[in-house]
């Protein structure tokens, strides 16, 4: 499809903003509004009710009630599945529709947005085809004893996620909440709902019964706030910034003490041996690394860690990159890079970069900037300052530092100097030198000789839990479904 093509699709949407509760779209109890913008041009792309502790009340009351009545906590795992399976199918049929409005959203190229709907469905599927092959545990006893270990759902699951990648991280969220028996809340980022609330129209159409699955647009500050808060929320899921991860354990505890889990910033470091072979492919996903969905990516490979021997060949090449991207329309199906979310994304990337130090030197820098206000040119660091705020900070945005480790006990140590552990990648031939390596790096997630991209393929079928300030809380594979079940011993005497 031709960039003329997108502009006239884009030109025709008219989104829905309304909250979804109880199984259908219904007028907001609040009269507070916020906008929509698209971050290419600036312009309003809609009004959506900033949805205040009514209409979280309203919407929690329902997921209750639904949870309560047993109408999907207690149906079979398997009824479940092929509910979700059908979620699965409409998601995948609607991918161009969620896939444009990611990109009038946040900015993300049309290229990107659409084709990564695929993965809808391989998200809601996998947790279909895996809720219903879990197991409870019987334990050995007496023959006047029956002992099991049980998994129960929490309730009423809030789901609050972020902007960047958006129906994606809901779906990550919601599918395994969903798989579990629990009903769910999603609040999606106020900065790209529109898709998100769209997921719930499909659920209900592919067989959710109402009340399990709402969603409520609103800002963090009134919407999100309001479900950490709420006394009848059994579990909150949140994908976002630390400095909000930290905001919602102070909720927990200052209301029911609701289960947490929580996926934080990160400023994940990919580790380079020179061992790796094909430098020209290497330097390629290295630069993908950092400026995919301009940087946006919580797991973005923003620390790259060179050793001392491949330092000189290896830089030049990706210099050479990251001075050749060019930052184009995002509804142009040529485009590679969008600008940022946001201008408030775009000032506070920009504030950040003001704190470069001495020792980071700027050795690549874009220049094709694409005719937005929040256009950021991807840019590249040679830095000597492991402490430096580029080295230690989470930039969100298509910046990357490159560094030099003189050997693997220095490498390590590198890569663990953060208070983030959520991902690592680290490139070596030598199996055992990488197995050593992983095993020594302080992340949940980490990946060996690939660039991790959000696609279930690579993160969802077996499962991470991330470390320090990046979060807790397991997430994909069974250990993800789990977590968002109790654990519960039933202690049967027989006679």
């Amino acid at each position: 499809m031709t960039l003329h093509a997108w502009q006239e699709k884009a030109a025709a949407v008219r989104p829905d903003g309304r909250p979804f509760i109880d199984g259908q779209r219904v007028d907001a109890l609040t009269d507070a509004q916020f906008d929509v913008l698209n971050p290419q041009s600036g312009a309003r792309l809609a009004s959506l009710p900033d949805c205040g502790q009514a209409d979280v009340d309203r919407a929690v009351a329902s997921a209750r009630k639904a949870f309560d009545s047993g109408v999907w906590a207690m149906r079979a795992p398997y009824e479940r599945s092929q509910v979700l399976r059908r979620f699965g199918q409409l998601a995948l049929k609607h991918g161009e529709e969620l896939g444009l409005l990611e990109t009038l959203q946040m900015g993300s190229p049309i290229g990107v947005s659409v084709p990564l709907m695929d993965g809808t469905d391989e998200i809601l599927r996998e947790c279909a085809n895996q809720a219903d092959k879990l197991h409870d545990i019987a334990a050995l006893s007496a023959p006047t004893a029956l002992a099991l270990n049980v998994r129960r759902p929490h309730g009423v699951v809030a789901a609050i996620t972020p902007w960047n990648v958006p129906v994606h991280t809901a779906l990550m969220k919601v599918a395994p909440a969903l798989a579990m028996g629990n009903s769910v809340v999603l609040k999606p980022s106020e900065l790209a709902p529109l898709a998100c609330l769209r997921l719930a129209d499909l659920a209900i159409e592919a067989g959710v019964p109402p009340g399990v699955f709402n969603a409520l647009p609103g800002l963090g500050a009134n919407t999100g706030r309001a479900l950490a808060l709420h006394h009848d929320v059994d579990c909150l899921a949140f994908t976002g910034s630390t400095a909000t991860g930290l905001m919602l354990m102070q909720y927990a505890g200052q209301s029911n003490m609701k289960s947490l889990l929580l996926e934080c910033g990160g400023k994940s470091p990919h580790l380079v041996f020179d061992d790796v072979g094909d430098i020209d492919s290497l330097a390629d996903e290295l630069v993908q690394g950092f400026t995919w969905n301009s940087g946006q990516v919580c797991n973005a490979g923003t620390r790259i860690l060179v050793a001392e021997s491949l330092y000189d060949r290896l830089m030049p090449l990706l210099t050479a990159r990251v001075d050749a991207l060019a930052i184009g329309n995002p509804l142009d199906p040529a485009t590679l890079l969008g600008p940022l979310a946001s201008t408030a994304q775009f000032s506070r990337v920009t504030s950040l970069l003001a704190q470069a130090r001495s020792t980071d030197q700027l050795v690549a820098r874009s220049k094709a900037l694409g005719g937005s206000p929040n256009a950021m040119a991807p840019q590249l660091f040679a830095s000597s300052d492991p402490h430096s705020p580029l080295m230690q900070e989470e930039l969100f945005g298509p910046i990357a530092c490159v560094t030099q480790f003189a050997d693997e006990a220095e490498a390590v140590a590198l890569a663990n100097n953060s208070r983030y552990g959520l991902a690592a990648t680290v490139w070596s031939r030598d199996f055992t030198q990488a197995h050593r390596v992983v095993r020594a790096l302080r992340a949940g997630f980490v990946v060996s000789n690939a660039v991790a991209k959000p696609k279930p393929a690579l993160c969802y079928y077996m499962g991470g839990e991330p470390v320090g300030m990046s979060g807790f809380g397991a997430d994909g594979g069974s250990s993800g479904l789990l977590a968002y079940t109790r654990l519960r011993l039933n202690l049967f005497h027989l006679g």
